[in-house]
């Protein structure tokens, strides 16, 4: 099949077609097909649809409707090519990359499907290979450039968030919880952000909550750790920065054929402690903020000295 597909160095709409046909209809399948199916489907999505090298908003809904079944993806196989997608592709509609995230969002508040296979893992609880998934899609949306957490991706991760706050906190969703939210906070209080790889890199080592004499001591420990070393990457935009940055967004929309909703810090304090009470995560985050005071927008300097004070 590698042979008569690539004969003439094009996987054409037809192929791609049949090779989800072929996909779909064939459950027992050689351990070499997956690498096959991925393969021609990624490069016909991201290199021969134009523009090539892009995803439009047309593109990733073909995408979704060709894997989604209820808006869920079923197979392992699938998800991969949906991450792979993401990872080659340089710049994707951010409707693809939510849709991707919820994938994760699902395995942890229905403790099922692709990510959860075979394994004996609980609804209400997040795997440390759930949340380098997490990260390889929030780095693939960012590019090449300085594109900060929009909106529509914040809003999956403080729904995961909610859904695992009773569980026992787990370091590694911590880490990345509060920086990617964190760097939401800056750019909505007029920061210059780092690339997404500096901004929600993982630290080397990750403290466990059991060495220290309370969850939230231990959580916040971490964040003051791990926020500090990427701390020194925001600053104050400048004129010029802030209209590089309005015109890096237009040139994504452009492309892709789909706006992108920054988050307003009127958006974030609604969305903190929503529940009426704040996540552990979330409590690491107010409590880190009100230690270091970065000068953060007045709504949110607001909202973290009162559920400072409330927790």
């Amino acid at each position: 099949m590698r042979q008569i597909f690539y004969e003439d160095g094009i996987v054409s709409p037809a192929e791609a077609d049949l090779v989800f046909k072929l996909n779909n209809a064939c459950p027992v399948q050689h351990a070499d097909w997956a690498d096959f199916f991925i393969e021609a489907i990624t490069d016909y999505v991201v290199f021969q649809e134009r523009p090539q090298g892009y995803l439009t908003s047309a593109n990733a809904h073909w995408l979704i409707d060709q894997i989604a079944h209820d808006g869920k993806v079923d197979s392992k196989t699938e998800l991969e090519l949906l991450v792979t997608v993401l990872d080659k592709a340089r710049w994707s509609p951010v409707s693809l990359v939510k849709f991707a995230l919820e994938q994760v969002k699902h395995a942890v508040i229905s403790g099922n499907g692709p990510l959860r296979n075979g394994k004996a893992l609980v609804a209400g609880q997040i795997t440390e290979g759930e949340v380098d998934l997490l990260r390889r899609i929030l780095y693939s949306f960012g590019g090449d450039g300085h594109v900060a957490v929009t909106r529509d991706e914040a809003d999956v991760l403080f729904e995961i968030d909610e859904a695992v706050a009773d569980a026992d906190p787990n370091p590694a969703w911590t880490d990345l919880f509060v920086k990617a939210i964190a760097n939401v906070m800056m750019s909505a209080s007029g920061y210059s952000v780092p690339s997404r790889e500096q901004a929600l890199r993982q630290e080397a080592s990750l403290q466990s909550p059991e060495q220290q004499t309370s969850v939230l001591a231990s959580l916040l420990s971490m964040v003051q750790s791990n926020l500090a070393s990427v701390q020194d990457a925001y600053h104050d935009q400048t004129a010029e920065e802030r209209a590089l940055a309005r015109l890096e967004h237009q040139r994504i929309e452009i492309i892709t054929n789909e706006e992108i909703t920054a988050a307003e810090a009127t958006w974030l304090v609604s969305r903190l402690g929503r529940d009426g009470r704040l996540s552990p995560s979330e409590s690491a985050l107010i409590a880190y903020l009100k230690h270091e005071s970065p000068k953060i927008h007045p709504v949110l300097t607001e909202a973290v000295d009162r559920l400072g004070t409330a927790a």
